[in-house]
């Protein structure tokens, strides 16, 4: 009795596994996916033709937010010095001649001598310069003396401008230095308005004249940067339109506009740098340095467009769901590849063919609640 129970139950499971198998290999072979009408309203399912519509045609581009050179400024100091006071943060906002960071060092003290001790001597080597010129006009002094009197002047007055502009570049008061009030701090303005990109500036910390203490950009400059290939440059005109994205931050379409167009190919990749303006709305939400993708649109053209949500893409080939016929319980849907073409921010060109015509019907919305 357990053996004729063991040989039943055997030949049954063989019989289930045989039926499964042979239904898989069928809608594998087929391509078909059925979905019953309760699933096709429950998942809220859609079903549309491809419409004609026009396509921008476009050229391919990535760049960069960035801001002109004469928006961007790198604050350094010509002769270094410990930070002694700073209240600024990176994002900061700060207007032109603001004050920034103070520095000190003695070094800015012997500047300040030193543009002392000329000062009180140049009055003097001046009258004599004159006094010796007038003499050697009148062939009263040798040409020996009014010589060395006009080196030693001239000399002096060398020394007098060039420690002056030091004064002036460290925005030390050359009047109060005249009046003996010298100083061991300076105090860095800014040259333009903007916001504060980098901070290095800490108190207590060195700064040498090479070192960055800090950079502000005028981000209401901003454009983007773009590098269009050889091969596309041909086709780009200024004033032409941009579509473009960043992202690695969202899938937002941005607008700009080409202003200008390189003139000389660079680099190994052989490209063109294209500078294009932004709209003044979006310029607030975006960043230097914020990596592109663009589209310089070049012309237009009709084609006939699914939404983006109705294309499966696998391996490289496109493929949409085909309702092939429908039954009183179901909806089958066949799985057809299709060439397309341009794209929109929310439509795909597809190539018509005799699979695919303008009047197929193809699953636009769920795709992927199904598949």
């Amino acid at each position: 009795m357990r053996k004729l129970t063991y040989i039943i139950a055997l030949t049954l499971i063989l019989t289930s596994c045989k039926n499964n198998t042979e239904e898989v290999i069928e809608t594998v072979d087929e391509g078909l996916i059925t979905v019953t009408k309760e699933q096709f309203q429950s998942l809220k399912l859609e079903i549309g033709t491809p419409k004609e519509q026009d396509f921008n045609v476009g050229i391919k581009a990535t760049g960069k937010i960035d801001v002109p050179p004469e928006n961007r400024a790198k604050i350094t100091s010509f002769v270094g010095g410990y930070v002694k006071t700073t209240h600024l943060l990176i994002g900061d906002k700060v207007k032109k001649g603001q004050a920034l960071v103070t520095l000190e060092n003695t070094e800015f003290i012997d500047i300040q001598k030193d543009y002392l001790e000329v000062a009180e001597q140049i009055s003097y080597l001046k009258s004599e310069y004159d006094r010796q010129k007038t003499l050697y006009d009148e062939k009263i002094t040798s040409q020996k003396n009014y010589l060395k009197a006009e080196s030693e002047y001239k000399r002096a007055n060398a020394m007098y401008q060039s420690l002056k502009k030091k004064l002036e570049l460290l925005n030390i008061s050359l009047a109060q230095v005249l009046k003996g009030n010298l100083t061991s701090t300076i105090t860095l303005f800014a040259p333009i308005a903007g916001d504060i990109t980098v901070m290095n500036a800490n108190v207590g910390v060195f700064m040498s004249p090479s070192d960055v203490i800090l950079e502000i950009v005028d981000t209401e400059h901003l454009h983007i940067e773009l590098a269009v290939f050889e091969k596309d440059i041909l086709a780009v005109k200024i004033g032409q339109n941009i579509d473009f994205t960043v992202p690695q931050a969202s899938k937002e379409v941005f607008k700009a506009e080409v202003v200008l167009v390189g003139k000389s190919i660079e680099g190994n990749d052989r490209t063109i740098m294209i500078h294009g303006h932004l709209d003044k709305s979006i310029k607030q939400r975006l960043l230097t340095g914020m990596f592109v993708e663009a589209t310089i649109l070049t012309d237009s053209k009709k084609g006939f467009a699914i939404p983006s949500d109705a294309l499966i893409t696998e391996v490289d080939k496109n493929y949409v769901l085909l309702l092939k016929s429908t039954t009183k319980e179901n909806y089958i849907f066949e799985k057809v590849a299709v060439i397309i073409g341009e794209k929109s921010i929310s439509e795909v060109e597809i190539i018509v063919n005799k699979r695919i015509t303008k009047e197929s019907k193809i699953l636009t919305k769920g795709v992927f609640d199904i598949y």
